[in-house]
């Protein structure tokens, strides 16, 4: 499978997790999902009482210069590693 393939297999796998993850892992899965699909982060940033969009934001951001490719790899290894 192409690597491609694999990240929106990881995508769908994403949806069927056995359980909910924590708060910081779903940041992170957010943060990789974007910047494997987009790269690096675009945009205003959200406003002070946008609490959610703000941590969302701010996590893809910190991301910036990471590679399509490499993100991808990590959200697809963080997806397998939650799925056990």
């Amino acid at each position: 499978m192409s690597l491609q393939e694999q990240f929106n297999q990881a995508q769908i796998d994403s949806k069927n997790l056995p359980e909910r993850p924590d708060n910081m892992t779903l940041l992170k899965i957010y943060a990789l999902f974007k910047q494997g699909s987009t790269g690096d982060a675009t945009g205003d940033r959200p406003g002070m009482t946008d609490f959610v969009g703000r941590a969302k934001f701010d996590t893809w951001a910190a991301m910036a210069g990471t590679s399509k490719e490499a993100a991808m790899q990590q959200y697809i290894d963080l997806i397998e590693g939650l799925k056990d």
